[in-house]
């Protein structure tokens, strides 16, 4: 898929997403969620679904625990959006309820397609729903940091999962943000280990190399019983104190080519390109 077609399916998808009515959650939103990113990146955050503030932008991770998420990718240099970041379900449970089992299957097609145009090498679980859908029977609590390949009828073919707490976690547990920093710090090494993996099964198959060189791919297992991992409202403080300095590794990928849709910064060398 090139980039053209990868971002017009993604934009197809979103245009589905704002229109879906195959669950009762479409009853009661302000707009649905699709998701939003860089369309050739190669880390992609799942999380459990849109809170208040999501539901009324129409963005994903834009109440206090996506702040704290980007305060996360900021610690290993990268920036959101860099990344994709998307959830399990696209419209908001009412009252940050949990969703249930058939409103994520409703929703199930939509990721699906998600992964499937966006083939990351690395999918990031953010708290215990994304964590079913990826990693079925881990537990947050001691999957948290861990990496498990994905099955490939998740969409994501190539791909290896990394499990982190949903960053909503450390607004109830404020311990949970050292550990939330850890994870991440971790994540930049499992994307290198992902691209060396997935080169590794593309000169395998006999793919040609310049083929499979932009988009290289990826990886085994990994989490609290915080439960309730609803997003946090926007008027919630939290100060868990200094921040551990993040072990970014000393191995830098080579830059892709620049693409149209590259960040102006992209001639940094100091940061791991996504994409």
């Amino acid at each position: 898929m090139t980039p053209g077609e990868r971002a017009a399916a993604l934009e197809q998808l979103a245009a589905e997403v704002r229109g879906c009515t195959a669950c009762r959650l479409h009853r009661g939103r302000t707009h649905a969620v699709p998701g939003e990113g860089h369309p050739e990146t190669e880390v992609v955050f799942v999380g459990e679904g849109p809170g208040q503030n999501e539901d009324q932008q129409g963005r994903p991770f834009v109440g206090a625990a996506g702040g704290l998420l980007t305060e996360l990718l900021e610690l290993v240099g990268w920036r959101r959006d860099a990344v994709f970041i998307t959830n399990v379900v696209k419209c908001r449970p009412p009252g940050n309820r949990d969703p249930e089992p058939d409103e994520i299957a409703a929703c199930a097609g939509f990721l699906h397609r998600q992964l499937e145009a966006l083939d990351p090498a690395v999918v990031v679980t953010l708290g215990r729903y994304s964590l079913g859908t990826f990693m079925p029977g881990a537990k947050i609590s001691t999957a948290h940091g861990t990496v498990r390949p994905v099955d490939p009828a998740t969409g994501a073919p190539s791909a290896v999962a990394f499990a982190m707490y949903h960053p909503a976690a450390a607004f109830r547990q404020t311990a949970l943000k050292e550990t939330l920093v850890a994870d991440m710090a971790n994540l930049p090494q499992v994307l290198l280990d992902a691209r060396k993996a997935r080169s590794t099964r593309i000169e395998g198959a006999g793919v040609d190399a310049e083929e499979g060189a932009s988009r290289p791919a990826a990886g085994a297992p990994p989490g609290a019983d915080l439960e309730a991992e609803a997003d946090t409202p926007d008027d919630a403080t939290f100060d868990a104190g200094p921040a551990a300095e993040p072990a970014v590794p000393d191995e830098q990928p080579p830059l892709a080519p620049a693409t149209e849709d590259a960040p102006d910064d992209s001639d940094r060398t100091d940061q791991m390109t996504l994409f």
